[in-house]
């Protein structure tokens, strides 16, 4: 079965490049500003600043075809199955990240804290982060 994913928006932020991506937001990962597209800003309604999402992404630089790595990149660290680690090499390349809202601009604009993932990443969706519970 064969299905389309339609970008809903692009990361902005400081991050250029793909190895200079921090693994985990409290590495380092920079805020960012995610420019939704014009066919989706009545979504944005109901964010508010301070409230904590999972913004879902298409890591599109990333090598599909693996299915093992190190963990983190180091060799020392014995090859685990994609799926037992969080590598952006994977069948599905989608990044999920969550994060906390700084700002919401009804104009297309939503600036999040630490978001690990490259400028020009597609964005796929955003999700409310619930409490579990």
């Amino acid at each position: 079965m064969m299905f389309e994913i339609t970008p809903v928006g692009v990361v902005h932020c400081t991050l250029r490049e793909r190895s200079a991506a921090p693994r985990q937001p409290w590495e380092g990962a920079p805020e960012a500003r995610l420019e939704i597209h014009a066919p989706y800003l009545d979504c944005l309604d109901g964010l508010e600043a301070g409230q904590e999402v999972w913004v879902l992404t298409w890591f599109h630089q990333s090598r599909r075809s693996v299915t093992k790595v190190h963990p983190r990149g180091v060799k020392d660290n014995a090859l685990m199955g994609v799926f037992a680690t969080r590598s952006p090499d994977r069948p599905n390349p989608i990044g999920m990240h969550r994060v906390k809202i700084v700002s919401v601009d009804p104009a297309g604009w939503l600036t999040v804290d630490a978001l690990e993932a490259i400028d020009g990443t597609p964005v796929v969706d955003i999700k409310p982060a619930l409490a579990c519970g």
